[in-house]
């Protein structure tokens, strides 16, 4: 299994540069761009830099991160999310980076599970098709919190299975794999073709209800089962990247480099039991 790197690990103590210079040196397949870091980049950097960089370079970009919430908007508000859209798949274009991570809003008082679904359909399609003029694919992320719209894998995998495209996948996220609940069964029986995107990460071992984003560990060091999801990943022939992704404000005091470091060192640690 290749290992992507993604800039949320060291949001608070890094860039774009230095995050590639460290992956780089420590061995990652891949990089996932936060887009807050990218851009900051991109306002003393020309995208051609980007090109130049990835023309010399084995590490290569794997994804945006994130187009956040995208469902549940109409008018005014859903124009603006596409242009956002469009101007992500314009710099993903030019890089060649062929993923973009969609976010869902956060549920709306007396709005249907239903109601939901079908918004997530309509918008997706939308927003899939401006993606194809790119060669984008988009990746559903739901989110573990309860306050979320999508936040559940059978949720999330219902409605990528009626939308029913190509270029429409979902990303399976251990920490909001793990909040929301999520059924390992459900798991067995996706078309792992569908998993566009595998964050891995571990947790604190804290209430569900009281887990946040800052709550994350790294891979082997928290209570996540990362085990049974990687030991069902193997089984159904999950042939992805495993990147790695926390939000930890103790590892934003940690040196880039430091941290950069010990995420390849604990990824490849838990992956190796199970893919090489």
């Amino acid at each position: 299994m290749l290992i992507g790197y993604n800039q949320a690990t060291t949001l608070k103590n890094s860039d774009v540069e230095t995050d590639l210079k460290y992956a780089e040196k420590y061995g990652y397949d891949f990089i996932e761009f936060q887009m807050k870091q990218l851009n900051s980049y991109l306002k003393t950097h020309d995208i051609s830099d980007l090109v130049n960089f990835f023309s010399k370079s084995k590490i290569k970009p794997y994804s945006l991160n994130a187009l956040e919430f995208f469902n549940l908007k109409e008018g005014e508000d859903f124009e603006r999310v596409k242009n956002d859209f469009e101007r992500m798949c314009k710099i993903a274009s030019a890089i060649n980076c062929k993923i973009i991570i969609i976010v869902p809003s956060p549920k709306i008082e007396n709005v249907s599970e239903e109601y939901i679904k079908e918004d997530s359909i309509k918008s997706i399609n939308i927003l899939a098709d401006i993606g194809k003029n790119y060669n984008v694919k988009l990746a559903y992320e739901f989110l573990g919190f309860k306050t979320t719209s999508v936040n559940n894998f059978s949720q999330c995998y219902e409605i990528i299975n009626a939308v029913n495209r190509e270029d429409v996948g979902l990303v399976l996220d251990c920490f909001h794999f793990y909040i929301g609940n999520s059924n390992i069964e459900d798991l067995k029986k996706i078309d792992p073709e569908k998993i566009f995107v595998f964050h891995i990460n571990d947790s604190k071992e804290l209430p569900l209800d009281k887990l946040s984003d800052s709550d994350r560990v790294w891979p082997g060091d928290g209570i996540i089962p990362l085990d049974k999801i990687l030991s069902v990943l193997k089984s159904i022939k999950f042939n992805g990247v495993a990147t790695v992704e926390l939000f930890n404000p103790e590892y934003w005091s940690w040196s880039p480099e430091k941290a950069i470091k010990a995420a390849k060192e604990k990824t490849e640690a838990v992956i190796k039991k199970y893919f090489i």
